[in-house]
């Protein structure tokens, strides 16, 4: 499809919706939330679970940001998924993370579960591959008093703004608790930043094969719209004109191939990325050169040692016919006796 045609096709995603393809959703299982074991708190109106749950959706519809995307589910009310935009200035910038929520039976005297759809990948502190989500507000980690879940005051939109502003910053690798007490807690940061970014955007790859549901167009228009600044960024760090990391040869050899892969899969999406395709195209042109010429040295090399041997050999022979020795080393017979007249 034409990039001309996407953009005639692209229409504001919703901030807020309702949805009704909960398939992939990590809590579609959950029995305890689901009503499966005598649990009707979410499918009965006039319980206090559903209109807690009713007043948190009117609080997302009417005061999510921008860059925070939320669907629930029509008939599962426990069910809830968000996609939160990297903020800019920090390794996750651009990118899209989804997290899945589900309401437990007696909420609010409990905070949401919150799942991280991770990919395999552990790009913060407080985000685990196995989707586990680190913080204060969920119950999910010590913390003062006021930073945990309070039933009369906390609310999910306090806890994607949280995970968004508090987790997803600039220098990641201090949310590990302790970590800046180390002297050379700077240095590993940056090192962090550089893997947290590569991961990243890999993330994004995953992301554009397979969107989570009721989020495909979100995906698509999003890397479609972004797709010139994801890989502008991406160069501005592999040559180190980044300002905040990026220009390491781990970094760059790391993030070459992503950077390939990314601009294909943006292309693939209808992006204009005429340039960066040729981009890629010279740098491998350029580094297949370098391979021919690598080679060509290692042969020359080898014809050199193989020359020099050669010549080494050839003298060692003259000397040898020199001196009347055999090729085993040892005097032939009148030379012997010719020898030890000699010497007498």
């Amino acid at each position: 499809m034409a990039a001309g045609e996407i953009q005639q096709e692209a229409a504001p995603f919703c901030g807020f919706d309702v949805a009704n393809d909960d398939s992939d959703h990590q809590y579609r299982a959950n029995a305890a939330a689901s009503g499966k074991s005598g649990h009707d708190c979410f499918a009965n109106p006039s319980t206090g679970v559903h209109k807690k749950i009713m007043k948190e959706w009117q609080i997302l519809r009417d005061h999510l940001p921008d860059t925070i995307y939320v669907r629930v589910y029509e008939q599962r009310i426990d069910l809830l998924r968000a996609a939160i935009v990297g903020p800019p200035g920090t390794p996750y910038e651009n990118g899209l993370f989804f997290f899945d929520l589900a309401f437990p039976p007696d909420y609010p005297a409990r905070p949401p579960l919150v799942h991280y759809r991770s990919f395999g990948f552990r790009l913060n502190p407080n985000l685990y591959e196995t989707g586990y989500v680190c913080l204060s507000l969920l119950n999910t980690w010590v913390g003062k008093k006021s930073e945990k879940w309070n039933p009369a005051e906390s609310t999910v939109l306090q806890v994607l703004v949280s995970i968004q502003g508090l987790v997803l910053n600039e220098r990641p690798y201090f949310n590990e608790p302790g970590i800046g007490i180390f002297p050379a807690g700077a240095k590993r940061s940056v090192a962090y930043s550089e893997d947290v970014f590569v991961l990243a955007c890999r993330s994004m790859l995953y992301l554009l094969r397979t969107p989570p549901k009721n989020f495909k167009e979100l995906v698509r228009k999003h890397f479609w719209e972004r797709a010139g600044e994801v890989l502008t960024l991406c160069n501005a760090y592999i040559d180190g004109s980044g300002q905040r990391f990026g220009g390491s040869v781990k970094f760059r050899v790391a993030m070459e191939p992503v950077f390939d892969e990314l601009v294909a899969a943006f292309a693939r999406n209808g992006a204009s990325v005429g340039h960066f395709v040729e981009q890629v195209r010279e740098r491998k042109e350029a580094a297949a050169r370098k391979a021919v010429e690598v080679e060509e040295v290692k042969k020359s090399k080898k014809v050199k040692k193989k020359t020099k041997f050669e010549v080494v050999k050839k003298v060692i022979e003259k000397i040898k016919m020199v001196l009347g020795l055999k090729k085993d080393g040892k005097l032939g017979n009148q030379e012997s006796r010719k020898a030890s007249r000699e010497v007498l």
